[in-house]
């Protein structure tokens, strides 16, 4: 796989800073300490572009990668970390409620969740965000290649509960940002639904 070609774009925290030049959006969401950034790395085989910390919680803004000049990764703030404000987990969660569910340019949410653990209230309360909306989602599992064969195959199991419960059928992928496992198929999704790919 050619290696991409990304930079970062900008940081919004506010609606009328989105970008308008109307290419389409892959967003990445998911717990703080989910693992976003290093994903987004090993995506886009760029390391250090999106900024990993030992401090969870520390993305507090919608952050922009340009990609192949076609289209933006978008590194939504983690969501459930217990040390940041009240005030701001309402702020946050306010403009990223509104980017997923009226954001035109919104291609795809690839919603990151731990292998090693069950989903969490929080990893469901995204797919009921989710439920109804008419933009593609998928679920990633991180950090599969910490878990054994087995655990990982009752990860997608757990997801397809927490899934099923909701009557929604969305494609689960086990990734590593190490190994690189799943990067092929999260990347043949993102071209498929956001560039027309086949």
């Amino acid at each position: 796989m050619k290696k991409p070609a990304a930079r970062f774009f900008r940081s919004v925290t506010r609606w009328e800073d989105l970008p308008d030049d109307g290419l389409p959006e892959v967003a990445f969401a998911g717990r703080s300490n989910v693992g976003k950034s290093s994903l987004l790395n090993a995506l886009l085989r760029a390391p250090g572009l999106a900024r990993t910390s030992s401090t969870p919680g520390k993305t507090r803004q919608l952050n922009f990668y340009r990609v192949n000049e076609q289209l933006y990764f978008v590194d939504l703030p983690g969501y459930g970390y217990a040390r940041t404000s009240q005030e701001e987990r309402r702020l946050w969660g306010r403009l990223i409620t509104r980017y997923l569910q009226e954001r035109p340019t919104l291609a795809l949410v690839v919603h990151l969740i731990d292998s090693r653990h069950p989903p969490t209230p929080l990893d469901e309360a995204m797919m009921d965000l989710m439920r109804g909306q008419h933009v593609p989602y998928l679920i990633a599992l991180t950090k599969a290649d910490k878990v054994s064969g087995n655990r990982r195959a009752q990860a997608v199991r757990e997801v397809e509960r927490a899934l099923q419960a909701r009557a929604m059928e969305v494609p689960i992928i086990p990734t590593s940002a190490h190994t690189g496992l799943g990067l092929r198929d999260l990347w043949r999704w993102i071209e498929q639904v956001s560039l027309g790919k086949s």
